[in-house]
């Protein structure tokens, strides 16, 4: 038997049906944002991964040469490509761009819980306004999103990269040195960040006040003390994040998010349910279109990792219920099988669910297996009944039949 890859899932149709559900939640909300989906190709150059998070990146992905020995990928994630194509052949639309997108993703890493080799990303860009507005607006697209799918309990911490760089620009760390030290801020992880700054020259006590600033967490009571440009910029954001009437945010100085293109504010989303590994989304403003080949352009975006806030869902015990049929038409006999399609077409044509009897069951069977779709009503089609262009419907919970024309059929199932 052969089994499929590590690390990928076959969805049945009962969670088919719960992902289409939420996927499509995700979708109306930002639609109602006024943002517009764009899809593209599931693998890329692989140049455009290695651009925008360097060359290690290639040992983390399903990476290859096609059979022109050009190097392609499967895609790791999908900001690159959104920008890539944003400079391909958007660089000329009017701006801001509003778009959004959802697809599947590919990272050779070891399987674990929540996370697989084949994973799901739902996000969002703005692209060409640099301002306040355009990050709370980003903010307030993926807070909404989160409440419309019906997590109970999330976090949403927000932080400004420019703080904790404005610190080590004034303890002498130079630009091109803090990557690596902002990924291991970023993680808490002190013991790995303290080799790196001595290295460059860092106090003790300059250490540890960098330190302290990353523990830095609260409400918008910590804004006055944030100084500069960075300070300012906070407090514009969250006056308009007010304004969309999301007041339980975190400000936490500590988030950083640790790569070279954020540029400004940077938010994340968690969910507790989920323990250690509780990050649900994440993003920020950045600029990344110049190393794609482009102009620099301000954007701010983010994305959902689809698996896991479906994941957290299931933690908190959220039960979804998949639709049942309307109805499931069966025929009482041979001589009345064709008539029975027949009026399963009209049906659905009215737009109702409509299951009908394949197997040629005999009508027992047939009751049966109308029982086990969960449908509202079963539809007998017989020839008596015919005779007066009628059916008889049951009532598949109460029993209860009733004779019911065909002409009014549809309107009496959808009552």
């Amino acid at each position: 038997m052969i089994q499929r890859p590590r690390g990928t899932r076959d969805f049945l149709p009962e969670e088919m049906e719960r992902r289409r559900h939420y996927e499509s939640l995700l979708r109306g909300v930002c639609r109602s944002h006024c943002f517009r989906e764009v899809a593209t190709p599931i693998f890329e150059n692989t140049e455009l991964f290695t651009a925008k998070s360097g060359p290690n990146i290639v040992d983390e992905i399903y990476s290859f040469q096609d059979k022109g020995g050009r190097d392609i990928s499967l895609r790791p994630e999908l900001t690159a490509a959104v920008m890539r194509m944003f400079v391909n052949e958007m660089s000329n639309l009017p701006r801001p761009l509003k778009l959004f997108y959802f697809g599947q993703c590919f990272r050779y890493e070891r399987p674990q819980s929540g996370r697989y080799r084949e994973f799901f990303q739902f996000g969002a860009e703005i692209i060409g306004a640099a301002n306040a507005e355009t990050d709370a607006e980003a903010i307030a697209l993926a807070a909404a999103m989160v409440r419309a799918l019906g997590l109970r309990e999330y976090h949403l911490r927000v932080g400004h990269i420019g703080i904790l760089r404005d610190k080590l620009r004034s303890m002498g760390v130079a630009d091109h040195d803090m990557a690596e030290i902002l990924q291991k801020l970023d993680k808490k992880s002190y013991d790995e960040a303290e080799p790196l700054l001595l290295a460059r020259g860092v106090s003790d006590k300059d250490k540890e006040e960098l330190f302290a600033m990353t523990r830095m967490v609260g409400g918008k009571e910590l804004l006055p003390a944030i100084e500069g440009e960075a300070g300012d910029y906070l407090r514009e954001l969250f006056a308009f994040l007010d304004a969309y009437g999301i007041r339980d945010v975190q400000l936490d100085i500590g988030t950083v998010r640790g790569l070279d293109y954020y540029t400004g504010v940077v938010f994340e989303i968690e969910a507790p349910c989920l323990g250690a590994e509780k990050q649900v989304c994440g993003g920020g403003s950045y600029t990344l279109s110049e190393m794609l080949g482009g102009d620099a352009v301000f954007s701010t975006g983010f994305a959902i990792g689809f698996d896991r806030i479906l994941l957290a869902l299931e933690r908190e015990e959220q039960a979804f219920v998949n639709r049942s049929p309307d109805a499931f038409v069966l025929a009482t006999g041979e001589d009345v099988r064709v008539e029975s399609f027949r009026v399963a077409s009209l049906l659905r044509e009215a737009g109702l669910a409509v299951d009908v009897d394949l197997m040629r069951r005999k009508m027992s069977k047939a009751m049966k297996a109308a029982a086990s779709t969960g449908a509202r009503y079963a539809v007998i089609v017989g020839a008596k009944e015919l005779a007066t262009d009628s059916v008889t419907v049951r009532d598949m919970q109460s029993g209860e039949q009733k004779l019911v024309s065909i002409e009014e059929l549809g309107s009496h199932l959808m009552d």
